[in-house]
């Protein structure tokens, strides 16, 4: 069956499934990727297997297993990526949330840059912290101090979340050293240097663009402040009541926050430094790792709740519980959405996409920007959108083909790998279930937002090639 209509099937399944039908999003994205799942032929299998470039005993090894074990090896990998992460992350918020941090944090954000931008501040700090931090992990740490925000402007949480979301969702394809950038700097010659200043410098104008969208957006919509598994809305409003004494000191508070920070900065820093010191290397190599830097983290949060408690580790069972409660969901959710999208790449789309666009008679950026726009919306991988596009269009790197410098055709890549994640995006699920966002209300502060600022990258883009073809 041909790939395409595998993915109309399955993208028909899931939307029934949760929109029409009202299934659990783990039952509708599960009986979707069994369905295309069973639709895929061993051929498509083998296509799929030769795009990756997969050992002959590896492909042996993909053929033999069984539908089932395809769909839980898919839904383990995704575990593994973002498991821990998630339940780690979870306890830190929580952590932060209940101990007052979060109102302390937020409370010394109002004082320096007022109430009516803290939306900028918000989306200034999460660009920042997502050059050297992995995406998820950027939005799972700011998002208690949305969520402290949003109690004291309710109208305008929607608008603290999309402003979380648009800074480190353009750096992760776009900024060296995240996967994607790294891979495509290198794949078309392009100097690592030169694809940080020039992501940079057109991701700004693409996070601008969407949280000038998320304010937009936010006066068309009512998404109100809901509880979580872990946290109520009364316990959010009490301690906005509280006086500061009441509160952990402002350098208490960010310090769960600082130290996966500075420790994943720092293993992303030495390791680019020639000579540099073989202990501070391996101190940073050890707890650079997200995961490690995470549980170090989680140990100062929970020093930070248990002082709040006279330090009674009792007091504490009650708080963790809620938390990793909380995280089994969103696992589980994030983890069926990676399964679907695993049995959507199985289907070998973008082999089928790379043998039918060849022949597009369209100038080479935009061509790049939807050719990756369509693999990104078909499979729910930025990272896997962009290595599939650079072995797709690698071909017009060639002298004399480009009239502009190769860094422009790895940012508008990038920018296409934006559009448009949906329900078979592990990064959705996310959003929308530690947020309490419907699957609609996601679409709008999500999807859209992430299109508005890929579409700006592709313009933008453009106009630097036209404007600046050999800036370096």
């Amino acid at each position: 069956m041909n790939p395409l209509i595998l993915l109309l099937i399955g993208m028909a399944v899931v939307l029934l499934g949760i929109l029409v039908i009202k299934l659990h999003p783990v039952v509708a994205l599960l009986s979707g990727a069994l369905i295309v799942g069973l639709l895929t032929s061993p051929s498509l299998l083998q296509t799929y297997a030769a795009g990756k470039h997969l050992l002959p005993a590896q492909v042996n090894a993909l053929l033999n297993q069984s539908l089932g074990e395809r769909i839980a090896n898919a839904f383990g990998d995704t575990c593994a990526k973002i498991g821990l992460l998630i339940v780690l992350a979870c306890i830190v918020g929580k952590c932060i949330l209940d101990s007052g941090a979060a109102e302390r944090i937020v409370r010394t954000l109002l004082k320096v840059c007022g109430e009516k931008r803290a939306p900028v501040a918000f989306m200034l700090s999460s660009f920042i912290l997502g050059v050297p931090i992995f995406v998820d992990t950027v939005f799972l740490l700011m998002l208690p101090l949305a969520r402290a925000m949003g109690v004291r402007m309710p109208k305008s949480y929607a608008l603290f979340i999309m402003a979380v979301i648009a800074g480190p969702t353009i750096t992760h394809s776009l900024v060296p050293p995240a996967a994607g950038p790294v891979f495509a700097a290198r794949s078309l010659n392009v100097n690592l240097g030169s694809m940080i200043i020039m992501g940079l410098i057109i991701g700004i104008v693409c996070s601008s663009a969407g949280l000038l969208y998320a304010y937009w957006q936010n006066k068309r919509q009512d998404i109100p402040l809901r509880a979580t598994a872990d946290v109520s809305i009364e316990k959010l409003k009490e301690w906005s009541q509280k006086d500061s004494e009441q509160l952990p000191s402002f350098l208490m508070s960010m310090l769960p926050i600082c130290i996966p920070v500075v420790l994943i900065a720092g293993e992303t820093i030495t390791g680019s430094i020639n000579n540099v010191n073989h202990g501070l290397r391996s101190f940073f190599v050890l707890t650079g790792d997200p995961v490690i830097a995470m549980f170090i983290s989680t140990g100062f949060s929970l020093i930070l709740l248990a002082k709040q408690f006279a330090f009674s580790v009792k007091s504490l069972r009650k708080p963790l519980e809620d938390a990793v409660s909380s995280a089994g969901t969103i696992i589980l959710i994030i983890a069926s959405g990676g399964a679907f999208g695993a049995m959507l790449q199985q289907t070998s789309i973008g082999s089928w996409l790379a043998a039918n666009t060849a022949g597009f008679k369209l100038a080479v950026l935009p061509l790049a920007f939807v050719v990756t726009a369509f693999i990104r919306t078909a499979q729910g991988s930025a990272t896997v959108a962009i290595i599939t596009a650079i072995g797709m269009l690698s071909s017009f790197n060639t002298p004399g083909t480009l009239g502009f410098h190769p860094v422009y055709l790895a940012i508008v890549i990038g920018c296409g790998s934006k559009i448009i994640p949906w329900m078979n995006d592990s990064g959705f699920w996310l959003i929308s279930k530690t947020c309490s966002f419907t699957e609609q209300e996601t679409m709008k502060t999500d999807s859209l937002l992430l299109a508005v600022m890929g579409i700006t990258g592709l313009i933008t883009t453009m106009l630097m090639a036209k404007l600046f073809p050999f800036p370096f």
